[in-house]
């Protein structure tokens, strides 16, 4: 079975948020999809592992914020490869808070929907959530991000938790300068395609980048790369 199949499946790119009391926590997500339209209903798909899942079980509410094309992958980075177990998300991003009480982010977002939660889907990894829709509005006009667009595009990869992870295999390469793996996100860096979006030429060994360049995707330094194996 060629699992590459699901990468043809058309999904976009969300951060899904919600609350316990007054936390918030939130995440990068690929499947969400809308499953009735009177009453407007959606469906969201949760790593049963995550915190999200934890606080969207308990207060029966959750955001959808649609991320643009254009969107920072270092804001991919913070709500896709780190831990609202461990640090607070929200420092730094701009959000707002929605009717349900739980937080809508506005950077790079180009339109939200809020939900209460109706019913659920526990399917052992991952649990599938329905909300009735109760808010939604459109931000500003841009083009949406596509799963293709940030694999194909923005050379992102899938989480772990995420319900289109597929681990990646390790391919030969004949570059002369080694590609580099980040321990944290998995983000290769290869030297054949340099790091444009920050000012790295291809061509730049990885060894010739400056000690202030951090991963594209999570953003930790140089000293969280491996060399690839």
């Amino acid at each position: 079975m060629d699992v590459k199949t699901f990468y043809k499946i058309s999904y976009g790119l969300y951060i899904v948020c919600s609350k316990i009391d007054t936390r918030y926590n939130g995440q990068i997500v690929n499947t969400v999809f809308q499953v009735t339209s009177e009453p407007p209903t959606i469906a969201v798909s949760i790593n049963n592992k995550n915190l999200t899942y934890e606080y969207i079980n308990n207060s029966k509410v959750f955001t959808v914020s649609i991320l643009s094309k254009n969107t920072d992958m270092k804001l991919i980075g913070n709500f896709g490869f780190k831990s609202g177990r461990e640090i607070n998300k929200f420092n730094n991003v701009n959000y707002k808070i929605g009717v349900t009480g739980v937080p809508i982010i506005i950077d790079d977002v180009i339109g939200y929907i809020e939900a209460e939660l109706i019913n659920s889907l526990n399917l052992g990894s991952h649990t599938v959530f329905i909300g009735k829709v109760i808010s939604a509005e459109i931000l500003k006009e841009d083009e949406p991000m596509t799963y293709a667009y940030y694999h194909n595009i923005k050379k992102g990869i899938s989480p772990e938790n995420a319900p289109t992870y597929i681990k990646k295999e390790v391919k030969e390469t004949t570059t002369k300068s080694e590609r580099y793996v980040c321990s944290v996100c998995g983000y290769i860096y290869d030297p054949e395609l340099g790091d444009p979006d920050s000012g790295i030429k291809p061509g730049t060994p990885f060894e010739l980048l400056p000690e202030t360049w951090v991963c594209p995707v999570c953003g930790v330094g140089k000293d969280k790369f491996v060399k690839e194996t």
